[in-house]
């Protein structure tokens, strides 16, 4: 049984996020900006994709009073000041990471520089504040490794990651746990199952697929097609974490976000083709190393500590990023 602490809603004007130009982290300041909140972004711009399309991902907001963007490097201590020196901030909400399970296996030590000293430099900064501000920390579903069968729970065991990707976040975690142990720093640390939707990173698979699929290209299949990840709305995480900032949960938490209902690879192509009104041409490959076999997010927890309910079908999601896409390859095209 899990121990769910009495929580409260508490009012938050001023918001820092890290990453916030990204996939995710963009949407989130969409919503933010629309509740009247302001919010302070800081990113680095990493070309691990084009860095132009995080520049169009934040466009619209780089005229709106309630809007700051600092272009800086969380492993560098003089950017994440020049940040707070715009704050006081109510609530940090980090973001800004090397992301992916097979990027990070070739280069290891990148992941952990940027996802462990940089968190750990991020969270000096925020315990040197006079007011603690509280801190939404964006962790991955790839803390729970390798699982076939059961619900991923919050009071899963997370010591035996399948990749330095995973590790660093579990790292992230414990960083947290530590600075709210020493610091009294309040934290709930997020983990997202498998994010798509509109925006998503050209390197994960459904923009991928979609790219290839749409351009007559093959597509590469790891493994049988049975492998199931628990596709979650890019919209719906970020109406989770709105909840995590708004109700700000005491004390140091740990929720699942996901949509809670696996989706298997072969489905998954399925759906797209349907979507694009195209059929995929499969070349089949051996499953690769640190990839797991399955995800699925037990979200008992979310629902009680943030209301957490996910309203968009993985189809409908589809459907959503499709329609982006189109529109984004088209603006590509003509530039």
């Amino acid at each position: 049984m899990i121990r769910i602490q009495e929580v409260t809603t508490k009012a938050t004007n001023s918001i820092l996020v890290t990453g916030g130009a990204g996939f995710i982290g963009s949407h989130l300041v969409d919503r933010l900006l629309k509740e009247g909140k302001k919010v302070t972004v800081i990113d680095n711009f990493t070309p691990f994709y084009s860095p132009e399309t995080k520049r169009e991902n934040i466009a619209a907001h780089l005229s709106n009073p309630n809007y700051e963007l600092i272009e800086g490097d969380l492993r560098n201590a003089d950017d994440i000041r020049r940040a707070f020196a715009l704050g006081p901030f109510d609530v940090v909400v980090h973001f800004a990471a090397m992301a992916g399970v097979l990027p990070s296996l070739q280069n290891p030590s990148l992941y952990m520089d940027v996802n462990v000293l940089g968190t750990q430099r991020l969270l000096d900064e925020v315990t040197a504040q006079t007011k603690l501000p509280y801190m939404v920390f964006i962790s991955s579903s790839s803390v729970y490794g390798e699982r076939s069968t059961e619900k991923f729970s919050e009071t899963d065991l997370t010591d035996r990651p399948l990749s330095p990707y995973a590790a660093s976040k579990i790292a992230g975690e414990a960083a947290c746990f530590a600075a709210y142990k020493t610091r009294g720093l309040q934290v709930i640390c997020v983990r997202p199952f498998t994010v798509f939707g509109p925006r998503q990173r050209p390197d994960l698979a459904i923009h991928k697929f979609c790219h290839r699929i749409e351009n007559g290209e093959s597509i590469e299949l790891y493994g049988d097609g049975s492998t199931k990840r628990d596709y979650t709305f890019v919209l719906d995480l970020v109406a989770g974490i709105a909840s995590a900032i708004e109700i700000q949960p005491p004390g140091f938490e740990v929720v699942n976000l996901g949509r809670s209902n696996p989706v298997t690879l072969h489905e998954m192509i399925a759906t797209i083709e349907k979507a694009l009104g195209k059929s995929a041409k499969v070349i089949k490959k051996p499953m690769q190393n640190g990839d797991v076999p399955y995800t699925y997010a037990d979200i008992d927890k979310a629902r009680r500590l943030l209301n957490y309910e996910p309203a968009t079908s993985f189809e409908a999601g589809i459907n959503e990023f499709v329609s982006w896409f189109r529109k984004h390859e088209l603006t590509l095209s003509t530039k």
